[in-house]
């Protein structure tokens, strides 16, 4: 049977079909859809990808559907401000997660929860955040996917209930990486870090936050790595942001985010290319570093809070003070309560080690540590390993 194309016109149709909604609240997702579909056509992934990329890519756009049709019944909601979020981001692999569930346990925050990110709508209520049916569905399922694959566990340190990424709301606009770690997508690779706008991705942000704040307001953290290579971006949706970069060993970020995206291509690829995977995610690191020190030259050194994995992973609550201190808030007891309950609860290795090396995918130390050159020679950041 010859191969089926994936149309864009006919995903949009499936979503309107799903939901029995039809109007987004812009167009601005169809260029990256589009980009992303042509490279999905040439790579001609198996039968079974497919199908679950053709999921994903509904469920994005049912769900964009569904926050314009609520932001439309509630059109209030939009004229509420997003004030003073907090911005976690850096190499990926960094300790990006682990702050923001620290940052998350204080009861004073509001994170966007795994949750309420994959099912928005009716937005939650503050006192259910925990307790929504929806998340405790979602927990359930959780629970019998680590006891089936406990495995799971070593390689990202989530929950229903815990704070998720940006990239999982984002993705609605189609300008995300997380599409491009679908298959070797070179073509989207390029024109997401080339010449794609994201001004509108972070103008959807904003009203996906403004949605989800409508019963259960609260000062946002917010955590994605990539947001670090659209700052300036950022900036002008969300100017009185505050800014946080995690700093880690290169070369243990590099292996460690060669081996994530190596999991998302045994799902979505008929063969994983470690060679590619090896170029691509040191190139993709490397452009995290440079654009964010860019970014910092631009708008000054004190624009952005630094932080390092290696501070955190051995004195998490003297270096969660220091951040609460950059970040002219109080670490208020509740705050340190609530961090060295989740701390008791997510020892490191819960589930076991995450293991990998940059030889798995064809990459030398003497390499990465070459692409990395500008970054180490700024940042005394601790070596590993």
């Amino acid at each position: 049977m010859a191969w089926q194309q994936l149309v864009a016109d006919d995903l949009i149709d499936e979503a309107r079909r799903v939901t029995g909604l039809e109007r987004f609240d812009s167009d601005s997702f169809r260029e990256g859809l589009e980009i992303l579909l042509g490279d999905v056509n040439r790579a001609q992934p198996p039968e079974a990808a497919v199908a679950r990329l053709r999921g994903d890519i509904i469920g994005s756009l049912a769900n964009r559907l569904k926050t314009t049709a609520c932001l439309a019944e509630r059109p209030e909601l939009l004229q509420r401000p997003v004030e003073r979020p907090v911005f976690v981001f850096g190499i990926p692999r960094t300790g990006t997660t682990l702050l923001s569930n620290l940052l998350a346990a204080d009861p004073a925050r509001r994170s966007p929860l795994t949750w309420e990110i994959d099912d928005p709508v009716p937005p939650p209520a503050r006192d259910a955040l925990y307790t929504d049916p929806r998340a405790l569905a979602r927990l359930e399922t959780e629970r019998r996917m680590l006891a089936a694959r406990p495995e799971m566990g070593k390689y990202y340190r989530g929950s229903a209930i815990y704070p998720n990424e940006c990239m999982f709301f984002i993705q609605h606009d189609f300008k995300a990486l997380i599409w491009e770690s679908r298959g070797k997508l070179p073509n989207y690779r390029d024109w997401l870090f080339g010449t794609a706008d994201l001004a509108s991705t972070y103008r959807y942000h904003k009203r996906f936050l403004q949605l989800l704040q409508a019963d259960a307001p609260g000062t946002w953290n917010l955590k994605m790595p990539s947001h670090g290579l659209w700052l300036q971006t950022l900036l002008d949706v969300y100017p009185d942001a505050r800014l946080v970069w995690t700093h880690r060993d290169p070369l243990t970020a590099t292996g460690s985010f060669c081996s994530i995206i190596a999991l998302s291509h045994q799902a979505y690829t008929a063969r994983v290319d470690t060679e590619w995977l090896g170029q691509n995610c040191s190139w993709q690191a490397q452009q995290h570093a440079n654009r964010i020190m860019d970014a910092r030259d631009a708008l000054g050194e004190d624009r952005i809070i630094d932080v390092h994995y290696a501070d955190l992973a051995r004195q998490p609550l003297e270096t969660m003070r220091n951040v609460y201190r950059a970040l002219g808030d109080d670490f208020t007891p509740e705050a340190e309560a609530g961090m060295r309950a989740w701390l008791a609860d997510n020892p490191q290795d819960k589930f076991g080690r995450h293991e990998y090396k940059l030889a798995q995918y064809g990459l030398r130390p003497d390499q990465v540590s070459a692409l990395f050159e500008r970054y180490l020679a700024r940042y005394q950041v601790e070596a590993e390993g």
